[in-house]
């Protein structure tokens, strides 16, 4: 497979020293706000596709249930084992690839952590293995970017410095979708590093259609990590709930 963006970005510490180094206490509390409304029973099967370092695993294992998170990044899923225990599990797994079948009782696609693939096949099997992997009657949850509040609120440049490393960030889109260029300035270089991100601009009806697709049913969709209601305009965020029908 030809080797795209995501697969160097992703494995850099960069990566997450300008994504990650933020307040765990919100994914703290949006985990423990999704977990009240899910209400899922003891000890339930959960499978967290594309979970980094498994911030979101973890504290979905504290909550006492079974967990399984995948991610394409050899170096994000070695860290995410020192964490691993009975109830807590990690694999480098490609998620255009199937997994387990007919396993889980819920799974998860956080921090937009999707729509990176340059065809509609790769989403496809992507959003197709989430699907088998969960049992009939199970549900999926996407924490998807609002393509039109990221449209209307799109900043083009900014700077940041963290821990003596500094990012420059430019931002653009297309029809089709978002670009983010990220230059990084470290000291310990011997030039700066470049990376391109792409992002699609997936709509809830694109969503909805995907899911069809594969037999899961949008049956709810919030705004932003306070679940608040979706707004086509004023939402930040594109959470959805769907349930697989068979």
């Amino acid at each position: 497979m030809q080797q795209q963006w995501f697969k160097d970005w992703f494995n850099t510490p960069y990566y997450h020293l300008l994504y990650f180094k933020r307040d765990e206490q919100e994914a703290a509390n949006f985990i423990s706000k999704l977990i009240e409304y899910l209400q899922p029973i003891a000890g339930a099967r959960m499978l967290d596709v594309a979970c980094g370092k498994g911030r979101h695993s973890i504290h979905l294992a504290e909550k006492g249930y079974d967990i399984t998170g995948i991610d394409l990044s050899a170096d994000s899923i070695k860290e995410a084992l020192e964490s691993a225990n009975d109830h807590l599990n990690f694999y480098q797994h490609d998620m255009r690839l199937p997994f387990w079948i007919n396993y889980f009782d819920y799974a998860f696609n956080f921090f937009t952590s999707f729509g990176y693939f340059k065809t509609t096949r790769e989403n496809d099997n992507a959003i197709r293995t989430i699907a088998q992997s969960i049992r009939p009657g199970g549900y999926f949850v996407m924490d998807y970017l609002n393509v039109h509040y990221a449209e209307d609120h799109l900043v083009y440049q900014t700077e940041k410095q963290i821990e003596g490393i500094n990012f420059i960030i430019t931002k653009w889109l297309d029809e089709n979708y978002f670009y983010k260029k990220i230059v990084v300035e470290d000291e310990s270089l011997e030039s700066p590093l470049e990376y391109t991100e792409q992002v699609a601009k997936f709509s809830l009806g694109d969503f909805t259609e995907m899911f069809s697709y594969q037999n899961m049913q949008i049956q709810e969709v919030f705004g932003d990590y306070n679940f608040s209601a979706y707004d086509i305009r004023k939402s930040p965020r594109l959470i959805m709930i769907a349930k697989k029908i068979r």
